[in-house]
This record gives structure tokens, sequence and C-alpha cells, in this order.
């Protein structure tokens, strides 16, 4: 056996060099956060709202953008954004489109821009890809807290395109318009007050 060999087997069981492991092994892994872009291509914003109980109005916001902080390694996440255009409000109807972007409604002139701000996601304890994420919705330039039932779908390298790692998101909600000043036709039923949310989209790793 060489000098050189005797000399690792001696410090290769040394107490100095196993605590030194034992630290490295229980350090906890430091979160690398990763930023992404909400591709606009594929982000679709759904609502549906009781019209006097007769049926669910459907209808969709056309434009919108996004961006996020998360670690899917760690399932940590660090921040997020997303503006919703009012004025895109789309419900296959011009005339009830220009009544949805008035003052009765979105009031699209004066607060052309929804935003929401996400602060927190909180993984579900039996699933990882799922969890509640919450945030401050601003609407009517009124703000309150909501939460979103989100689903993590698929993380992998796109198929073709860009080839960026993608996240693909599924998310919903249902809030109290009222909550934000948005009471027209809540008191005589004509439109109900519950308005249920869905968002799907893909994220693209920056």
């Amino acid at each position: 056996m060489t000098v050189i060999q005797r000399m690792i087997n001696r410090f290769r069981y040394s107490p100095l060099v196993l605590l030194a492991i034992a630290v490295l092994l229980a350090s906890p892994v430091k979160a690398e956060p990763a930023d992404w872009q909400i591709d606009a291509e594929h982000f679709s914003i759904v609502f549906a709202v009781a019209h006097i109980d007769y049926q669910q109005q459907l209808g969709m916001f056309l434009e919108a953008e996004g961006s996020f902080r998360y670690d899917p390694e760690t399932r940590e996440f660090f921040s997020g954004r997303v503006e919703v255009q009012a004025d895109s409000v789309f419900s296959n109807h011009n005339a009830r489109d220009d009544h949805l972007r008035g003052r009765d409604f979105l009031n699209a002139r004066r607060n052309p821009t929804i935003v929401f701000e996400a602060t927190e996601f909180v993984p579900a304890a039996d699933n990882a890809d799922q969890g509640v994420l919450r945030g401050d919705l601003t609407l009517l330039g009124q703000t309150h807290p909501v939460e979103l039932a989100v689903t993590i779908n698929k993380r992998a390298e796109y198929p073709f395109g860009h080839r960026r790692e993608t996240l693909g998101i599924s998310a919903e909600t249902t809030l109290l318009r009222s909550r934000w000043g948005m009471d027209y036709g809540v008191a005589d039923g004509l439109v109900g007050d519950e308005v249920a949310l869905r968002f799907e989209l893909e994220g693209i790793r920056q």
C-alpha cells in the first residue's frame, strides 16, 4: 500500500470528516427560484355567472399577461402578477359586451386593468401538485384577498417551438363581485353575485 493510500484510509473515517459529511447531508436544500413567463397564446380566462337563474352566462377575457417566481423542486412560491385588460371581455354578444365594459360592471374606461398579485402557494398535504394560491385582486379600484385552487398538470421541456421547460397549470375560484362594488342586477336577481372563474395557462421558464 502506498503512502498516499494509507493517508486516504486514515482520514476516511476521521470523526471530523464524518461530522462534515453529516452536516452537509443535514443542511436544507436551498431554493433556486426560477422566473416563469405566462405564454399569452396559451392563457385562457373563463367566467360564468347566473342570468336570471335560467342559465350560466359564459364569457372570457381575451387579453392578459403575467409572470411568477417559483421553485418546482421545493414547491416554494415567491411572487406572481397577472394583469387582465378589462375591455377585452367577450361573451359573444356585442351589446352585452359593451354593457360589461361600462359603468354597471367593469367600468373599463376608468379601470382599464384588473390585477392579481399572488403572495403564497400552499401545497396540498396529500398531493404536491395541487394546492391553494393566495393573493390580492384589484378590481374597480378596490383590493381584496382571494384564494385559487391550483393544479400543476405537467412540467417538461416543450416538444416544439421554444423548447423550454414549461409548467401547465389549471386554477379556479369563485368571487362575490359585489365585494368589489359591482352590484348591478344583484338585488333583483337579474345577474348573479357569484362569478366562477377558471384559468388555464402555460408558464415558460426564463
